[in-house]
């Protein structure tokens, strides 16, 4: 999704850190690379800088795999689509969803998909709306948008039908002809964090909830689906270890992810909360700092 858009006061003074021990065990070295996208490897205009290509490049050159670890659906990849280099994968929708992009825009391929039940989907929706009153939604699936008429202009895109969400979600709805991935769930007023807390608290294990955007903005997906653990199922599948894989991100959908993996850093432009959770600080996004860790942790390897 977007990125947090606060700043180190003073970034040119931040100082990278080094990535701590968990529990007492010696770093290892790493086989996979785990980045968000928004916020982290992508600059503030959504470009990939030649520095981070760069680093991005040489990680796979040296056997180091690559994921792309993102909020984001999978037809708004075609940003990274040229640096997905031979595996060709890409975790998207917060866990809900592994996609193969090879097949380039439009066509790429679901190779695992963790939907949100129609049911818990409808549950989140009451419950949301009983304890934040003023609520509006939005319905992502596999290859379909859909929202409700009052849902604000926030995703440059146009839905592909509205109505309200207990429409959508009803059996044999828009919004359930095809799996469901998550819900957007937009509030005019709340600040961004109690939104969050308030919704999470509504909702219960029904669904996850988190944030990846500035605004009141939540992201609804199934029970125990987040990118660290569709991570762990793409590490498992590989015979990598936690400890093998270095995390980056800067939001609280990435929260899961930092504390799984075996190092991890949030961007300088980060969330406090994502900040709490890392092994270790970067440089901002702006600053390349994804880009950053990689050259040290190559270099380390020489």
């Amino acid at each position: 999704m977007t990125s947090a858009t606060r700043q180190p006061k003073d970034p040119v003074s931040l100082q990278l850190s080094a990535p701590l021990r968990r529990r007492g065990a010696p770093t290892v070295p790493p086989r996979l690379i785990a980045t968000d996208l928004d916020g982290t490897l992508l600059r503030d205009d959504k470009s990939v800088s030649p520095r981070t290509i760069a680093a991005l490049a040489a990680a796979e050159e040296a056997g180091i795999e690559v994921f792309f670890v993102t909020g984001r659906p999978a037809r708004w990849m075609d940003v990274v689509a040229d640096h997905v280099h031979g595996h060709g994968l890409a975790i998207c929708g917060n866990g809900a969803a592994v996609v193969d992009l090879h097949g380039g825009p439009g066509a790429h391929r679901f190779v695992q998909v963790r939907e949100l039940a129609r049911e818990n989907a409808l549950d989140a929706v009451r419950l949301v709306r009983e304890a934040a009153p003023g609520t509006v939604y939005a319905v992502e699936q596999t290859y379909g948008f859909y929202q409700e008429p009052a849902y604000p202009k926030l995703h440059m895109e146009i839905p592909d039908a509205l109505a309200p969400a207990e429409e959508l979600l009803a059996e044999g709805g828009l919004g359930t002809q095809q799996p469901i991935l998550k819900i957007l769930a937009y509030h005019p007023t709340l600040d961004p964090d109690t939104f969050l807390t308030v919704a999470r608290l509504a909702v219960g294990d029904r669904a996850t909830i988190t944030r990846s955007s500035p605004s009141a903005l939540l992201e609804i997906s199934g029970p125990g689906v987040s990118k660290a653990s569709t991570l762990a199922l793409c590490c498992a599948e590989r015979g990598i270890s936690h400890e093998e894989v270095v995390a980056f991100g800067d939001m609280p959908n990435d929260i899961e992810m930092l504390t799984w993996a075996g190092q991890s850093y949030a961007m300088g432009n980060a969330h406090p909360d994502a900040i709490a959770a890392a092994s270790g600080v970067t440089f901002a996004n702006n600053e390349d700092g994804v880009a950053v860790v990689i050259e040290r942790l190559l270099g380390e390897r020489l």
